[in-house]
């Protein structure tokens, strides 16, 4: 995707943030800071970006989330579960209304048969729950890690606008 594709999703999930006046944070593994950066580079972003965490290491992933030792040990930092338990925790520590999350192997190494390259989870928690959602990338490490920023927006948009239309 290009980066002004990106951009213009940016600024849709943007607009639809702050018109509902909901705040957002990012914890972000695999895309080491690009999902902020979307945001960022909104002008106004301020009024609905708190904070983004790139927490690569699991050790980062449990002092800065408390992302459970028990699930990086059992299902491992690429999984549903570790998704979940980061968006929960940057939405906890940041005070958010959303908390989103990013956690995968972008490559070119680390994918195994069970967990190949390209292999991506998102989580996405509010205060009706978490979302997790497994993707399957393809391309070099930084195509992986474009389309996983795209399907984050993509993900919090289309839960903004089920919201809305809920109401």
């Amino acid at each position: 995707m290009s980066a002004k594709h990106l951009q213009i999703d940016a600024r849709t999930c943007a607009g639809l943030l702050t018109g509902s006046g909901k705040t957002i944070a990012c914890a972000e593994s695999c895309t080491g800071g690009l999902l902020t950066s979307a945001f960022v580079d909104i002008p106004g972003s301020s009024a609905f970006l708190i904070e983004g965490a790139v927490t690569y290491a699991n050790d980062a992933k449990m002092r800065r989330l408390g992302v459970k030792r028990e699930t990086l040990e059992t299902v491992g930092a690429v999984s549903a579960e570790c998704a979940k338990q980061m968006a929960e925790g940057i939405r906890r520590e940041a005070g958010t209304d959303l908390g989103v999350s990013t956690t995968g192997i972008a490559g070119p190494d680390g994918g195994t048969a069970e967990k190949p390259v390209g292999l991506v989870y998102l989580g996405i928690a509010d205060e009706n729950g978490t979302e997790t959602l497994e993707l399957h990338l393809s391309g070099d490490r930084r195509a992986i890690r474009e389309q996983a920023v795209c399907k984050a927006i993509e993900a919090v948009g289309t839960k903004l606008l089920n919201a809305r239309t809920a109401e």
